[in-house]
């Protein structure tokens, strides 16, 4: 059980850290609501999880014990993970990776917890990363400890994004200022490399169980 939740948590991560439009709204947030910021997107990012959860596991759960689902998902799932592993690592690698401080979000979202929600469903990254790899971790976790590894994913996924996005909201509001570049770039190649393994990992499997 306790590797459901830490793999969900590292998983989690990975997604989190990347650059994208939902830390730009946490940046430009914090600074004009303070620390509290990060907590409140987290909430609405998390609730939309929540949902995708809910629906993942209503419409394909009596499905996730079969052979050919833990097929399918797995080399969709395992290739996704190697994609964006080895994406994380040559954008930095390419001096790709950057954070513009000063962009400011458009303010159109009255209220953060909404925002948050709001601005998750709208990345394509959050999207693809749910019709594959967010799948694939619920279909392994359910077919180890059932409803159990399910919430164990889920909790793992969200801890991932509240710990994130309070720490960037916490260290904005508090310096308005970010961690610095160089420390940010080795933890994404770090989660990239570790992202490649997992997806590595769930194309062992998946050949195995073709080869059964």
């Amino acid at each position: 059980m306790v590797e459901v939740f830490f793999k969900s948590l590292l998983i989690g991560y990975s997604g989190a850290l990347m650059p994208g439009s939902l830390l730009t709204y946490t940046l430009e947030k914090s600074i004009k609501t303070g620390a509290k910021a990060g907590f409140l997107i987290s909430i609405g990012h998390a609730l939309l999880e929540l949902v995708l959860v809910f629906l993942i596991f209503l419409g394909v759960g009596k499905y996730l014990g079969t052979s050919t689902a833990q097929l399918v998902i797995g080399i969709v799932g395992g290739g996704v993970l190697v994609f964006f592993g080895v994406s994380m690592v040559k954008d930095i690698y390419l001096g790709r990776v950057n954070i513009d401080f000063k962009k400011q979000s458009d303010g159109k979202y009255g209220n953060i917890v909404v925002g948050g929600a709001v601005i998750s469903a709208s990345n394509p990254y959050f999207i693809i990363w749910w019709a594959a790899v967010g799948l694939g971790l619920m279909m392994n976790a359910y077919n180890s400890f059932g409803l159990i590894g399910v919430i164990l994913f889920y909790f793992g996924h969200i801890l991932a994004d509240f710990s994130w996005y309070i720490f960037i909201s916490t260290l904005v509001s508090k310096t308005r200022n970010f961690i610095n570049l160089k420390i940010y770039k080795i933890i994404i190649v770090f989660l990239g490399i570790c992202l490649i393994g997992f997806g590595v990992n769930f194309l062992v499997a998946s050949v195995k169980i073709l080869l059964h």
